[in-house]
């Protein structure tokens, strides 16, 4: 089955759930008047994300405006779509990519683990990440689930097509100079993750991201401001790693199209290592991921 998919790149505005859901809108319109028919938004499609208070009014009903809006536009527009926002389970909240059919079906994966100041909002999901659609196997893998070996296990022989969708934060603007190499890592990891993805489940992946700026804070503790942008990199890349089409940062708001054999089959060409992360993950990522998990999931279970 060929199947002509698009992945929306968002320059959001931080926690603006109203501004966001008409740049959504606007961008849904445009995949489908370029033929797509299945169109991936980014991750926290509705608000983006940083440590800032603001962050609480973003957060949605499951079935909220969101999903409504997604439903609108299935049926308007004879498209699926998908994406994430954090969304209100009962007491808990979690990081939902909903997936809305033509035929108005709804399908969801809860991230498994939040990313540093993303547990100060949503705890971790576990379901295994595979929708079953009229549209085939989807699987979904949303920013650093891409970089986990145990995503990728779990996906492996049982998906026709990996969705994804990143809110990839840079560094700082005022990153000392003797760190530029950080930021230099952190865009090289976010390049290679749909890509090795691909190869390991020999899959395509529609990758969806965020390019605009944002200010924060660095923690509830520490009032410094955190002013920096995300890294963008909305890709489509094919089953044997070749990316088909892509956005960086600089390109801005915009729409990608491919088209893609759902049924084509494509040989694993990366091998999974028996290791935590798939990439070679930088000493000092390692640090922070340790350090501002447990800060946010002690400000989670503070706060909600």
């Amino acid at each position: 089955m060929t199947l002509k998919v698009a992945a929306i790149q968002m320059c959001a505005e931080l926690a603006d759930v109203s501004v966001n859901l008409t740049k959504a809108e606007k961008l849904i319109r445009d995949a489908a008047s370029q033929g797509a028919k299945l169109i991936i938004l980014p991750e926290f499609f509705t608000s983006a994300c940083a440590f800032h208070p603001a962050m609480f009014d973003a957060i949605l009903p499951i079935d909220g405006k969101a999903t409504q809006l997604l439903k609108k536009l299935t049926q308007e527009l004879d498209v699926t779509v998908g994406g994430s926002f954090i969304a209100a389970h009962g007491k808990d909240n979690f990081n939902s990519f909903v997936l809305v059919t033509q035929q108005g079906e709804v399908y969801t994966h809860n991230k498994d683990i939040p990313t540093m100041w993303e547990n100060c909002y949503y705890t971790g999901g576990d379901d295994d990440g595979v929708l079953e659609t009229p549209l085939g196997n989807i699987g979904v893998a949303l920013c650093w689930e891409m970089l986990r070996t145990a995503t990728a296990e779990r996906l492996l022989d049982k998906v026709n097509i990996i969705v994804s969708g990143s809110c990839w934060w840079d560094m700082p603007n005022n990153l000392p100079k003797s760190l530029k190499h950080l930021r230099e890592q952190s865009l090289a990891l976010l390049q290679s993750a749909p890509v090795n993805f691909a190869k390991i489940l020999g899959v395509p992946v529609v990758h969806a991201a965020h390019a605009g700026k944002f200010a924060g804070f660095a923690a509830p503790s520490d009032k410094r401001k955190y002013i920096s942008h995300y890294l963008g990199e909305s890709m489509i890349v094919n089953g044997n790693g070749e990316v088909l089409a892509r956005l960086s940062r600089e390109d801005g708001e915009g729409v990608i199209t491919a088209e893609l054999d759902l049924n084509q089959q494509h040989t694993p060409t990366m091998m999974l290592k028996s290791d935590y992360w798939i990439p070679e993950m930088p000493a000092e990522f390692i640090q922070e991921w340790n350090k501002l998990n447990k800060f946010g999931r002690e400000y989670y279970a503070k706060n909600f």
